[in-house]
């Protein structure tokens, strides 16, 4: 399930989640493109268009199973933590008997898909409030994948959905202690021959990040397309769209 932050706003989060899920030698099904989880119209206070918007995609997550009923769907991975709150409420459970909602990072480690040792290469990871990691510790998590050391960055980043335009009187001191936060990690892993890295897991944050990149020098990305960029070289897109353009690669399905 892409979702709106991974589909639309950052589409490299999302053609970097298919690109790993490929590289573990999963088969992997996509709903209908732009579906959105219903989370952002509920937060908004638009609960019952957020119901419908639910109803509506489980409907839809019904039919799928129905129709792809001779594959055995074990896994739906999401890559951004609202969807994952949202999802969570779906009862997936009754629509792909003995399915597991994950995380794609989460799904990544259980697979056991992890970087070589790159020495003198230092991570900082921003864990989203809405955190889509809950199997364990998302700094683990993020360790074992980048297996390098990575250290956390604490404090909200102020982006918060809806937030940023809703509050921005809140969101300015929020902002205000996350740059705080931020110059002190900094200052943390000074002293090694190449600057950090700064990853997130949730597409708001990584949108509300990047407007520390002045006062920081610090760009973001997700972890999922530092695995892309560290495992197939920078022109990985370019791979991708060449293998999902081959005719036998996709298989589409009418519902």
């Amino acid at each position: 399930f892409p979702g709106c932050g991974s589909e639309r706003l950052f589409s490299q989060i999302g053609m970097a989640t298919l690109m790993m899920l490929r590289h573990s030698g999963v088969q992997t099904v996509l709903p209908p493109g732009y579906l959105c989880c219903g989370y952002p119209q509920t937060a908004a206070g638009d609960a019952a268009r957020g119901k419908q918007i639910s109803v509506d995609n489980q409907v839809l997550f019904h039919r799928m199973a129905n129709t792809l009923n001779y594959l055995d769907i074990k896994t739906i991975i999401v890559s951004c933590g609202t969807c994952m709150d949202q999802l969570l409420k779906y009862q997936f459970s009754r629509i792909f008997p003995e399915c597991e909602l994950l995380d794609i990072h989460e799904f990544l480690s259980i697979k056991g898909i992890h970087l070589s040792a790159r020495p003198g290469v230092n991570y900082i990871y921003h864990d989203p409030c809405h955190t889509p990691m809950k199997q364990q510790d998302p700094l683990q998590t993020a360790r074992e994948l980048l297996t390098s050391e990575v250290i956390l960055s604490d404090r909200c980043c102020g982006e918060s959905g809806t937030l940023a335009v809703s509050r921005p009187d809140i969101v300015t001191q929020l902002r205000y202690r996350k740059l705080e936060e931020l110059h002190k990690t900094q200052q943390a892993v000074a002293g090694n021959t190449r600057p950090a890295r700064l990853l997130t897991s949730c597409p708001a944050c990584q949108q509300g990040l990047q407007r520390y990149q002045e006062d920081t020098g610090m760009t973001v990305d997700y972890i999922v397309v530092e695995l892309c960029q560290q495992l197939f070289g920078k022109d990985w897109q370019q791979q991708f769209l060449r293998i999902m353009r081959d005719p036998q690669s996709i298989e589409q399905v009418l519902l």
